[in-house]
């Protein structure tokens, strides 16, 4: 038996109360094997709705060997955890995006994960639970997750070989847009202590937005992933207090900002406005911008284009904020 086997057999037996077991029909489906699973909250998410949805597991690819799976309906909130041969003492929370309607778990969670698990990283892909789902949070629910999954992370730093101070977050699309919240909105109030882990702080040490939903106002939200988080109806203040540029201070984390000049989805205004902010602020920021790669592209969709550099990027910037 591997070491990385043994490992894992000691965390499950040591973490019974926190890493799951595979208690849904959801968490017994194939995911590619992430090596360990953690779930995020001991007694249950906070908040449930009288009538929870129901987790479901959709494939939307058409080809056999490029998986695209997307869940709707999170109800247990979780960590899918992808662990490297030679820990580097860092470690990544990644948030996928979905448009706030579903968390697509391949092409912007496993993908990444094992990617960059390869390189050293321990990677946490979080399974986050979604605002139009009727939970007692609202429109701060998947925040609640993310603080959660940062401070658990800290928490259990020993036991996945990594330095609790170096932890970085990763969002996509509308997880950028949790990224976001994540960075600029890390010790908001907003859930009630659950036990120790949540005495530590949120924050991430460096923050990586790709593609990212960012403003909540017209015209350069993201209509889907608004209406989605905040609903049908809305107010203009709330717009501006969900639209992430306006929450950011001196104390948001460096950023790294990648984004296409042709996404039709998510327009490049988005890390415009969050680069302006952060600037205004003396936030150090790295920002990518490529001619050409659309929207949602992940690792993937990425051949043949210059954007297919964007992970090495990321690397190198990690490198430069202390997260390696």
């Amino acid at each position: 038996m591997s070491s990385k086997v043994n490992r894992r057999s000691v965390l499950l037996a040591a973490f019974s109360t926190g890493l799951a077991t595979q208690t849904s029909t959801l968490l017994a489906t194939d995911f590619s094997s992430p090596d360990d699973v953690l779930e995020l909250w001991p007694n249950g998410a906070p908040g449930a709705p009288n009538d929870p949805p129901k987790e479901t597991l959709v494939e939307r690819s058409t080809d056999a060997s490029a998986k695209d799976r997307a869940v709707t309906g999170i109800t247990n909130p979780r960590l899918h955890v992808f662990r490297p041969d030679s820990p580097n003492g860092s470690a990544v929370l990644v948030m996928p995006g979905g448009g706030y309607q579903r968390v697509v778990i391949d092409k912007e969670g496993y993908e990444i994960g094992r990617w960059l698990s390869a390189r050293g990283y321990t990677v946490f892909v979080l399974f986050y639970r979604l605002p139009g789902d009727g939970w007692a949070a609202g429109p701060d629910v998947s925040l609640s997750d993310a603080q959660r999954a940062m401070r658990l992370i800290r928490s259990r730093a020993a036991a996945f070989d990594i330095d609790e101070n170096r932890v970085a977050a990763m969002g996509f699309s509308a997880g950028g847009h949790v990224s976001t919240s994540l960075a600029t909105r890390f010790d908001a109030p907003i859930y009630s202590p659950v036990d120790p882990a949540d005495g530590l702080s949120a924050r991430p040490l460096a923050a990586a937005h790709i593609y990212p939903v960012v403003s909540m106002s017209a015209p350069v939200a993201h209509q889907g992933s608004r209406r989605n988080l905040l609903g049908d109806e809305t107010s203009s203040s709330l717009e501006f207090e969900y639209s992430s540029q306006n929450n950011v201070t001196a104390g948001t984390p460096p950023c790294f900002l990648l984004h296409a000049e042709d996404d039709a989805s998510v327009s490049v205004d988005n890390s415009l406005q969050l680069r302006a902010a952060l600037k205004a602020h003396g936030v150090p920021v790295e920002t990518h911008l490529f001619t050409h790669g659309g929207h949602g592209f992940g690792l993937r969709k990425t051949a043949g284009k210059p954007v297919a550099i964007w992970p090495e990027l990321f690397v190198n910037w990690a490198g430069s904020v202390g997260l390696t």
